[in-house]
């Protein structure tokens, strides 16, 4: 199969509504990362997206719409807390759960009776989905566990040969996937952060819970159970605290000839004074649209990336450090 590469106009969207018409899989760009998508009602098609990325078939998917799409079609019962965190936040880096209608595929939710439903802002991600006019499920266009996408590129390096099209949309600017915020019960409740912090949700539905799940218990939502955001080489994670732990491994593994690189906040590498340094910025927001760019940056340049925590942890760093932990290999 020929992988094309198109930047979203007339010709390219309408082959994308085709391709997704006919059980097919079109990658296109959000303001997180990029997406792989299917047709949600086709669960033929839905099949496919667990094949192509070599996915576990028990890693639910997220549903995607455009701003004007009756979600009524496909959930039930909003509270009215989801309603204004809808109104407040999308379009945007939230995903919400709710009680699914049964019209789309089970296959997408892995037969749970919930859905995430959400509306990125990209403006090529909206004509796509207005081009379609269908819910899309979509994880990240990647192979599984390794770094998601924020780049064309990336989605190619990844799937070359394994699907028809990519709409090319440029850099992700998030850089971090959605905040997933489970809004079946009283409160809402943080299934995975992202750039969503709970404390601004707490500020528009008056409070807000983080999810902690059970040993054994079913995900419902991507990215809670699995290794993921991994580069394709050896990956160090040390604390803020021990930074200077993080320096001391960084020049033993190049004294034996390892090249090692570090990745850090700009102000740990003006401290470290090396030029191995995949640089993350001076915040959140930056660590977040940088750290799945360097992590594949990292993997092209060194054998081993020391990983330097970020010295703020709340906020949008609390989805930061959630990526950065599983990208190094632990269950955070």
């Amino acid at each position: 199969m020929e992988t094309q590469i198109l930047k979203p106009d007339e010709n390219s969207l309408f082959a994308a509504k085709k391709i997704i018409e006919e059980g097919g899989l079109v990658a296109f760009p959000t303001e997180t990362v990029y997406g792989l998508g299917a047709n949600a009602f086709d669960g033929d098609a839905v099949k496919k997206i667990y094949e192509v990325k070599g996915r576990p078939q028990d890693n639910p998917l997220i549903v995607h719409v455009h701003k004007d799409y009756d979600i009524s079609r496909i959930v039930c019962d909003i509270p009215d807390y989801a309603l204004k965190l809808a109104k407040k936040f999308q379009p945007g880096p939230l995903t919400i759960v709710l009680k699914s209608r049964g019209t789309v595929s089970p296959i997408v939710s892995c037969g749970l009776d919930t859905i995430g439903i959400r509306v990125p802002s990209h403006p090529d991600a909206q004509k796509f989905l207005k081009a379609v006019e269908l819910p899309i499920a979509a994880p990240s266009a990647n192979v599984s566990k390794h770094v998601s996408p924020v780049t064309a590129q990336h989605v190619y390096a990844d799937l070359n040969g394994k699907i028809p099209l990519i709409l090319d949309g440029g850099k992700c600017s998030g850089g971090i996937e959605s905040t997933v915020l489970d809004c079946t019960g009283e409160i809402p409740c943080v299934l995975r952060s992202g750039l969503v912090t709970r404390e601004m949700i707490a500020e528009v539905a008056g409070d807000c819970g983080v999810f902690i799940p059970k040993k054994g218990e079913k995900v419902r939502s991507p990215g809670m159970k699995y290794k993921h955001y991994s580069p394709n080489c050896r990956t160090m994670l040390f604390p803020y605290e021990e930074r200077e732990k993080a320096l001391e491994e960084y020049e033993r593994q190049r004294a034996e000839g390892v090249n090692a690189w570090i990745m850090c906040e700009n102000s740990v590498a003006r401290e470290f004074g090396t030029d191995k340094i995949l640089a993350l910025g001076e915040n959140g927001e930056e660590f977040a649209a940088n750290l799945y760019d360097k992590l594949r940056e990292g993997e092209k340049v060194a054998e081993l990336i020391i990983a330097v925590a970020p010295k703020e942890q709340g906020g949008v760093m609390a989805g930061v450090m959630n990526r950065l932990t599983k990208a190094c290999g632990g269950q955070g």
